[in-house]
């Protein structure tokens, strides 16, 4: 077991899409969330979680296969924090971080979070690090267990990035793979992709 987990958040209702359950959408013959659970398992992150909510039977059936360990968030509706903190909740107690991937982003590879593990053992296991694309912060980030105390004091609809801003001990990875920042909301971004 690696000492790095990676938590995938697939449990929102992804509203700005339509009616279809977004993390369904099928690209290149997988759904959004495949791609993402597949990436992860490629990659050296170990266990990888994916927490599931709205919709988390058909979700969960297009990872059956997977080496995947499932959370279902009650709680979802409340917003992305619960699952945050749901899946912090699970991680094994010698896991020293995880990388949290968006269920909405199918062009990130298991190379790219191979490069963001690595990069944050190099630098001595902040307490995150944030990748960078063109001085922009993205995704996916690397969070470590000293956050979760920080993590359980999350609510609503945000995610890690408010907590990490102005801290001292969140470092940047700069990066020219677009796939940080191919995260897809609505039908129309999806719709640029099957092109």
């Amino acid at each position: 077991m690696s000492d790095v987990a990676a938590i995938v958040l697939a449990a929102g209702r992804g509203t700005r899409f339509g009616d279809e359950p977004k993390l369904l959408a099928r690209l290149g013959g997988k759904t959004l969330v495949r791609h993402v659970a597949e990436a992860a398992v490629g990659s050296s992150v170990d266990p990888v979680m994916v927490v599931t909510g709205h919709r988390s039977g058909e979700v969960e059936a297009e990872l059956r296969e997977l080496p995947v360990q499932i959370l279902y968030n009650a709680f979802f509706a409340q917003g992305l924090s619960t699952s945050l903190k749901a899946g912090f909740a699970a991680l094994p107690k010698k896991t020293r971080a995880a990388v949290i991937l968006l269920g909405d982003m199918p062009f990130v590879k298991a190379d790219l979070i191979d490069g963001l593990v690595a990069g944050w053992r190099e630098r001595g296991g902040p307490a995150a690090l944030v990748p960078t694309l063109n001085g922009w912060r993205a995704n996916p980030v690397v969070l470590s267990r000293d956050l979760q105390a920080v993590i359980e004091n999350l609510s609503g609809d945000v995610g890690a990035g408010p907590l990490l801003r102005g801290r001292s001990d969140v470092l940047e990875w700069p990066t020219t793979d677009p796939a940080v920042a191919q995260d897809i909301h609505t039908r129309e971004e999806f719709a640029k992709h099957r092109l």
